[in-house]
């Protein structure tokens, strides 16, 4: 994911184990006066717009005579087989000029013109004072991207962000339903006024108010709490339990944890020290569980999967899961990763390969490091010992000391904690990076590339690689690491 989805899930107080995310310069906030239109990034050769001249730099302001706001307008406007396009080329030098176009395609064929983000007209951004907010908790210093808080209900639609409904107006109430704009994931925390208000602010009203117009309209929602102890927790809890109950609509609630990091004063402790209370969450939780299997077939009331690894607990079955509607929340993942270990285990041809592996690795006297944050640290235990590999492999834990708090997952370890804690000396080891902790440009969330991580742990004697955290990306790095050194 790219730092954006992060960034979104950091800003509901989420701090999942998902890659991250940074969006282009065109969906930064700004005012809405200074929306320009779509930039064109890419044209397709041979396609419509190549043969009407179209190309890349060039700026999209209307289709079919309505403003290009979101790709949502494009989507909507050009789904025929002609669209009438009107823009400028060249803006900013002395040859600009407002250009109108008209392109005509084949049936099933595509336009072959990709635009520079997903949002025109600037991101909908955060108006609440929500006192979880991971985003409040960022240290300084870091790129300006990650501390945009967006709420923006298109990117709820467009790429799972999660949402308050707070900042919506009528029309943009109006626009979700006329269009079918399903589904939206919503932020709801809690129920009650009061407790919201202490959680979300003073502009919590018009979150329920909104949710209350979608779900009657038939917009299917998937919702959220962030579970803050002696706040939303016990019986707030059951009432939003007793809430989404009676309202169909709402097909999966994900509930997490308060996660959050040293830079902030308000909080000290939250489910991962005390298990105990996140075994009185999961009990909480499964009735309403059981009661929705036996109803409708779906178990709906999701929970993170750092509830069970915390109180010690076996996830749910993957069945339970409904499809998966809230991996991106980190529910499911641990379920996810076990199955696939299990069903990996099942090809003889790829746990013969493996057992060659290491005994390649072991002759040339060479030690895989899977490096992972404190969260993973039993998952990818496990798989190193199941998968044949403990002769030959190690599990490296990372502490979270750029955030610090109870951040914990591999997805945000910084490249400083990983060079600071890693051995001195790194020869004869295989470095294997997880590929979560970098964004689409290789970044890490203190902002070193991939590239130089690797020259600095190379330096060190290192052979580093950067794979999936998954068991099969665990078994192909064992797999190309034998290789790639018995050439």
């Amino acid at each position: 994911m790219s730092d954006a989805s992060r960034a979104r899930r950091q800003g509901q107080g989420d701090w999942r184990e998902t890659a991250q995310y940074e969006p282009p310069a065109s969906q930064t906030s700004r005012p809405r006066a200074r929306w320009q239109g779509a930039t064109i990034s890419q044209v397709d050769p041979g396609s419509p717009a190549d043969r009407e001249g179209l190309t890349p730099g060039m700026v999209v302001t209307q289709v079919n005579g309505q403003d290009l706001t979101d790709v949502i307008v494009w989507d909507w406007e050009a789904d025929e087989r002609d669209v009438h396009l009107e823009g400028i080329a060249g803006r900013g030098t002395p040859d600009e000029f407002e250009f109108e176009c008209d392109l005509h395609r084949e049936f099933g064929q595509d336009w072959g013109i990709a635009f520079d983000g997903a949002i025109f007209d600037g991101t909908r951004t955060c108006r609440n004072d929500c006192t979880f907010c991971f985003m409040k908790m960022l240290p300084k210093g870091m790129r300006r991207t990650l501390y945009l808080r967006d709420d923006d209900y298109r990117l709820s639609f467009l790429q799972g962000n999660f949402v308050t409904l707070t900042n919506m107006s009528e029309q943009d109430v109006s626009r979700v339903i006329d269009l079918a704009l399903s589904p939206l994931n919503v932020s709801l925390h809690a129920v009650t006024p009061e407790v919201r208000q202490r959680l979300i602010g003073r502009n919590e009203r018009r979150g329920m108010e909104v949710l209350e117009r979608l779900v009657g309209a038939g917009i299917e929602i998937h919702a959220q709490v962030v579970l803050v102890p002696g706040e939303n927790d016990g019986d707030e809890l059951i009432r939003t339990l007793d809430y989404v109950q009676a309202r169909p609509q709402i097909t999966s609630l994900g509930i997490v944890p308060l996660g959050y990091t040293r830079f902030q004063s308000g909080f000290t402790s939250s489910y991962s020290s005390d298990p105990a209370s996140a075994a009185r969450v999961i009990d909480a939780v499964a009735p309403y569980q059981r009661r929705s299997r036996q109803s409708d077939g779906r178990t709906r009331y999701q929970l993170a999967d750092e509830f069970y690894l915390i109180a010690g607990r076996e996830p749910p079955a993957g069945a339970d899961y409904d499809g998966y509607p809230q991996y991106y929340d980190g529910i499911g993942m641990v379920r996810s990763f076990l199955d696939d270990l299990d069903a990996l285990l099942r090809d003889p041809a790829i746990t013969g390969r493996l057992r060659e592996c290491a005994g390649e690795l072991a002759r040339q006297c060479r030690t895989l490091t899977y490096v992972c944050g404190v969260a993973s640290e039993s998952l990818a235990r496990r798989a190193v010992e199941n998968l044949g590999l403990g002769e030959v492999a190690e599990v490296f834990v990372v502490t979270n000391e750029y955030f610090g708090g109870n951040v914990d997952v591999t997805g945000l370890l910084t490249s400083s904690d990983v060079r600071a804690q890693l051995p001195a000396s790194l020869a004869g080891r295989v470095v294997v990076l997880p590929e979560v902790m970098f964004n689409t440009d290789a970044l890490t969330l203190d902002g070193d590339s991939r590239v130089e991580l690797g020259k600095s742990l190379s330096k060190r004697g290192a052979t580093c690689v950067v794979a999936p955290g998954t068991p099969e990306g665990m078994a192909r790095a064992a797999i190309d690491a034998a290789a790639q050194k018995s050439r």
